[in-house]
């Protein structure tokens, strides 16, 4: 079975986890990164958008739908402006001409959206405007669900690779590889935190243990006295 990431961000029921959403955007960033970087010629997707990425059974993340994909070639001629309304590059709509930062900017709007649960549709840029104003703005515009649910740190962190992504100049946007790399390291610290967490849980744990032994063992001593 494989799942719009749309639809679940947003589902009641389909709640997706912090730690499920930094894996989503790592496996796209990823998805990106073969076809800018991996693949030969060099491929642009087009039409990045949350509909666009699959989700199967184990919530792990792919890059679908290449109808509009292109390779890499350096043509001036233009063929009319394709893609998705709120997630095309303002770049591209002035200029009509679309690049591998065009699909950065794109992937920058589903990363809000993996962090806000608002579609584009749903004024999803006019919230980011406004969070982007102040450095925990972020903070107000989090998925109601994720709140104390996850480390804010790392939610501003994502948002920064995001508006980064957003930039108005593409020369200013970071290549696929450097918001990989970015996505990639807020991940290690939420592994990191998990593992502090579940080595602190367990020392309570032994505690725990240690005293119940320590009462049973002075109990005991109480009934032989």
């Amino acid at each position: 079975m494989n799942t719009p990431v749309g639809h679940v961000s947003d589902d009641e029921e389909q709640f997706l986890s912090w730690e499920e959403r930094i894996q989503i955007a790592l496996d796209i960033s990823h998805g990106i990164e073969y076809l800018h970087e991996g693949a030969v010629p060099p491929v642009i997707h087009r039409d990045l958008k949350s509909a666009n990425i699959l989700l199967d059974h184990s919530m792990r993340a792919k890059v679908a739908d290449f109808g509009l994909s292109k390779e890499e070639v350096f043509d001036e001629r233009s063929s009319g402006l394709k893609g998705t309304y709120g997630y095309i590059d303002p770049v591209y709509i002035s200029t009509n001409k679309f690049t591998m930062k065009s699909d950065i900017y794109s992937f920058g709007i589903i990363i809000f959206e993996l962090i806000t649960a608002i579609h584009p549709h749903q004024n999803l840029m006019e919230y980011v405007n406004l969070a982007g104003m102040s450095p925990d703005g972020v903070d107000e515009i989090l998925d109601k669900r994720l709140v104390g649910e996850c480390n804010i740190a790392d939610v501003r962190d994502l948002a920064t690779v995001a508006h980064k992504c957003l930039q108005k100049f593409q020369r200013k946007r970071p290549s696929i590889g450097e918001v990989s790399q970015a996505i990639l390291k807020i991940k290690q610290r939420c592994l990191a935190k998990e593992d502090t967490m579940s080595i602190e849980v367990s020392r309570v744990l032994t505690r725990i243990e240690d005293q119940q032994v320590e009462l049973s063992r002075m109990a005991s001593k109480k009934d032989v006295e």
